[in-house]
């Protein structure tokens, strides 16, 4: 997707960890993100299906819904499958092989994390993303190389 020049990137942050959506909404609304935010994947769904995002981060354990199950409910869907995710994980809480590909997951980011190391990683993304949306629509491939070649080992 892109986004207008003068239109801050929108960015949902979604985990049932309050503390954790406060830091990292603080830390991305003071580089001029817009940022929203999400307690659970459900309500994280209803939000990017009523609403444009460039990019969604969520938690991969949360209840009703994982940040998995989100990623994959997203990817199906036409009208959110095109919107990069970072997905958050506690160490120990690894993706099976061919987890992250299957759910269109960009990178994934273990905790503990830097709030700043994590914006270095949204603002690389949303630039890649943005490359790849001009590359496409230029006529090139899928646009999706650029967030894919950039994806952290899980």
């Amino acid at each position: 997707m892109q986004h207008h020049p003068a239109t801050p990137p929108r960015i949902l942050v979604v985990d049932d960890e309050a503390h954790i959506v406060q830091v990292v909404a603080l830390k991305f609304r003071n580089a001029g993100l817009e940022v929203e935010t999400a307690g659970d994947g459900d309500e994280a769904l209803a939000m990017v299906r009523a609403s444009r995002f460039d990019l969604v981060v969520t938690d991969l354990q949360m209840p009703t819904m994982s940040g998995i199950e989100l990623a994959r409910a997203m990817a199906a869907d036409p009208r959110t499958s095109d919107i990069p995710v970072l997905m958050l994980t506690a160490r120990g809480h690894l993706l099976r092989d061919g987890e992250a590909d299957s759910a269109n997951i960009a990178r994934v980011v273990h905790k503990p994390f830097s709030p700043r190391g994590l914006l270095s990683d949204v603002l690389g993304l949303l630039d890649a993303h943005a490359r790849g949306a001009n590359d496409h629509a230029r006529g090139a491939d899928d646009g999706r190389e650029g967030a894919a070649g950039e994806r952290a080992a899980a």
